[in-house]
């Protein structure tokens, strides 16, 4: 049978392994805030610049393909 200060240590080990497990959790939780923020970031750009911006209708114009221009105009 279990002494009282027994069970009483077993359940502070135990809810010290639960506040671990919920740190990760947080942890985890912020993690993704910042993966999301860094993809809706992008999104934002690229849907700042039009299709025709990049690309021409043959997929010419990356730099590497032999279409890309540079131009001097502002």
């Amino acid at each position: 049978m279990l002494s009282v200060s027994q069970s009483f240590e077993e359940l502070l080990s135990s809810s010290n392994v639960l506040n671990r497990k919920l740190e990760e959790v947080g942890g985890m939780t912020r993690e993704y805030e910042t993966i999301a923020a860094l993809w809706n970031s992008f999104h934002e750009l690229m849907r700042g610049h039009r299709a025709g911006d990049v690309l021409d209708d043959k997929g010419l114009g990356l730099p590497g393909t032999g279409g890309h221009t540079v131009s001097s105009k502002p």
